[in-house]
C-alpha cells in the first residue's frame, strides 16, 4: 500500500521544515514548495492525499491556487491563515477549502485535523457537478454542443480552443496560470519552451475580436498567465 503524500505550500522555510519533519516522523511522505506557482504545478502533477496551503504566498496567493485547483481536482486542502483573518477563511471555504488552521497553531491539533481530513477523504466520493452553459455580457457558451456566440455571430472553435475559452470565462477576473491551463486544457505538463497554449489563445482572441469583442477583455498577465475580464 502506497504511503500518504502531503504537499506543504508555505513560504516560511522554518515552519515548512517543522511541519515536514513532524509528518515524516509519522511515516508520511512530504513535498515542500515555497511559492504559489510552484505549489500549483506540483499539485496538478501529483495526486497528493492532502495539501497544507498558506494563503499569503509569493507569485500566486493561496486562494487563487485553490480556485484553480478546484477546476480539475478535489484534493483535500487545509488552509493556513493568519490568526483573526476571518474574511480569508470565509473566502477559502467558498473556493473549496476543507479546513483551516490559524497561525500560530499547536502541532498536536494540526495532526488531529490532518488525520480527520484524511479519514474523510478516503470515504468520500469525488463527484463534481459541472454547469453546461455560461453567459457573460454578449458572450454565450454551451459546453454540451461546443457552441459559442458573441452578439449574433456564431464562432467556430476547435475543441481545445473552446475548452480554453470556457476555462477562462468560467473563472473571469481570475488570472489562470499557464501551468494550470496546460494541465486542464492541453492535458500535458507545462513547458516554458512550448508555445502551443499561446498559439491557441491568440486564435481564440482573434476570432472574438473579429466578432466585435474588445481585445482588452482577454489579456496576457506578464509572468503569470491569462485572464478574461467581464467588461
Amino acid at each position: 500500500m502506497s504511503k500518504t503524500q502531503i504537499l506543504i505550500v508555505e513560504d516560511d522555510v522554518t515552519l515548512s521544515d517543522q511541519i515536514a519533519q513532524l509528518l515524516q516522523s509519522r511515516g508520511i511522505q512530504t513535498r515542500q514548495e515555497y511559492d504559489g506557482n510552484a505549489g500549483l504545478e506540483a499539485v496538478l502533477e501529483v495526486n497528493f492525499d492532502l495539501v497544507l496551503l498558506d494563503i499569503l504566498l509569493p507569485s500566486l496567493n493561496g486562494l487563487s491556487l485553490l480556485n484553480q485547483l478546484r477546476q480539475v481536482k478535489q484534493t483535500p486542502v487545509m488552509m493556513i491563515t493568519a490568526s483573526g483573518a476571518e474574511q480569508e477563511r470565509i473566502e477559502g471555504y467558498r473556493k473549496g477549502a476543507d479546513d483551516y488552521l490559524p497561525k500560530p497553531f499547536n502541532f498536536t491539533e494540526m495532526m488531529l485535523r490532518i488525520d480527520a481530513l484524511l479519514r474523510r477523504s478516503k470515504s468520500a466520493s469525488d463527484v463534481t457537478v459541472q454547469k453546461s452553459e455560461i453567459t457573460t455580457g454578449s458572450l454565450y457558451l454551451n459546453r454540451i454542443g461546443q457552441f459559442t456566440r458573441y452578439h449574433n455571430t456564431v464562432l467556430d472553435f476547435t475543441p481545445i480552443q473552446f475548452k480554453l475559452l470556457w476555462m477562462l470565462v468560467e473563472n473571469k477576473g481570475e488570472t489562470l496560470s499557464k501551468a494550470f491551463l496546460y494541465h486542464s486544457v492541453l492535458n500535458k505538463p507545462f513547458s516554458r519552451y512550448d508555445r502551443s497554449l499561446d498559439m491557441h489563445l491568440s486564435r481564440v482572441r482573434k476570432k472574438l475580436v473579429e466578432a466585435g469583442m474588445p481585445s482588452e477583455r482577454m489579456v496576457t498577465v506578464h509572468g503569470q498567465g491569462y485572464c478574461f475580464h467581464e467588461k
